[in-house]
C-alpha cells in the first residue's frame, strides 16, 4: 500500500472526458497533502500591552509592565519590554513579542557596525527612529496579522526625543506618547499632566506621573501587571530600573454590585 497522500491520487469526476479526466483541485480531496497538515498552536504569539513615555527637563522617561500574554492567558510575568539602544537612547516596544527581539536584534546590529566605523560619528536617537520608521514602512506590504508599536525616545544635542512607530510606518513626535490601551486611559492624564510643563517637571514628577498612569493601567485593562519597569534618558546616558510593583487598594470593589460575593 502507498502511504505517501500525494500518490493517492485523485476521485474521478463524472462524465470525465480524457481532458479534465482526474482534474479535481488537489486541496478539496487531500488537504493535508495539499497544504501540510495542521498546526494551530505551533506558532505561538506572545504579546506586550501599553507603553508610557513623557518628556521632563532632563530627558524622557518610559515604562512599560511586564506581562507577556498568550491570547487572554497572562501567561510570563518577566518579560521586559524596554532596552537600551547605544548610549542615549531607549526603545520601548508593544505587541509581538518576537517582533520586538527581531527588530532589536537589527538594531544592536546596526549600533555594533556604526562603533566599528570609529569616525567619531555615533548615530543619535533622531536617526535610530528614522531607520526604525524605514525598516517598519519596508514591512506594511507584507500580509502579517500581527500589530506593533515601538517608542523611542531619548537625548540628542541636550534636548529630549520622543517618537512613536508602528507595524505600518506611521510616525509622530509628541512630549507624551502610550500604546495599547494606555493610549485611551493613561493619554489623557498624561497631556493633563505634562503638556506645556516639559522644561519644568522634574524626575520625581515624571515618576509619580508615570506610576499613577501604570496604576491606572492595571486597575482597568485585564492585560497588564503590578509589576513594571521604568527607563531614563538623559545627557548622563540610559538607566533602566529593575521590576517593581505598586502598592493597589481593591477594598472598593466589595462595595460594587455584581463584583465578588453579595449578602
Amino acid at each position: 500500500m502507498e502511504h505517501f497522500p500525494l500518490h493517492w491520487g485523485r476521485p474521478r469526476q463524472e462524465n470525465a472526458s480524457a481532458d479534465n479526466f482526474n482534474s479535481y483541485p488537489l486541496y478539496k480531496s487531500h488537504p493535508t497533502a495539499a497544504h501540510g497538515p495542521i498546526t494551530h498552536t505551533q506558532q505561538p504569539i506572545v504579546t506586550g500591552t501599553s507603553i508610557l513615555a513623557i518628556k521632563y527637563k532632563d530627558g524622557i522617561m518610559m515604562a512599560a509592565d511586564c506581562l507577556g500574554s498568550y491570547g487572554s492567558l497572562a501567561r510570563f510575568r518577566d518579560v521586559e519590554r524596554l532596552s537600551a539602544v547605544g548610549d542615549y537612547t531607549i526603545l520601548g516596544a508593544g505587541g509581538d513579542i518576537s517582533d520586538y527581539q527581531y527588530t532589536k536584534h537589527l538594531l544592536e546590529k546596526l549600533m555594533i557596525k556604526e562603533y566599528y566605523m570609529d569616525d567619531g560619528h555615533v548615530l543619535g536617537t533622531p536617526h535610530i527612529y528614522e531607520y526604525l520608521s524605514q525598516v517598519m514602512y519596508a514591512r506594511r506590504t507584507k500580509m502579517n496579522p500581527l500589530w506593533n508599536a515601538y517608542i523611542v525616545g531619548g537625548v540628542h544635542e541636550g534636548k529630549g526625543f520622543l517618537g512613536f512607530v508602528d507595524l505600518q510606518g506611521t510616525t509622530y513626535q509628541s512630549s507624551t506618547i502610550a500604546t495599547g490601551f494606555g493610549a485611551y486611559l493613561a493619554q489623557p492624564i498624561l497631556r493633563k499632566a505634562v503638556e506645556g510643563k516639559e522644561e519644568t517637571l522634574t524626575e520625581e514628577e515624571a515618576v509619580k506621573i508615570l506610576e499613577d498612569c501604570m496604576r491606572v493601567l492595571f486597575y482597568r485593562d485585564a492585560r497588564s501587571l503590578n509589576k513594571f519597569q521604568r527607563a531614563k534618558a538623559t545627557a548622563e546616558g540610559v538607566e533602566i530600573t529593575e521590576p517593581y510593583s505598586l502598592p493597589t487598594e481593591w477594598s472598593f470593589a466589595e462595595n460594587i454590585r455584581g463584583y465578588g460575593s453579595q449578602n
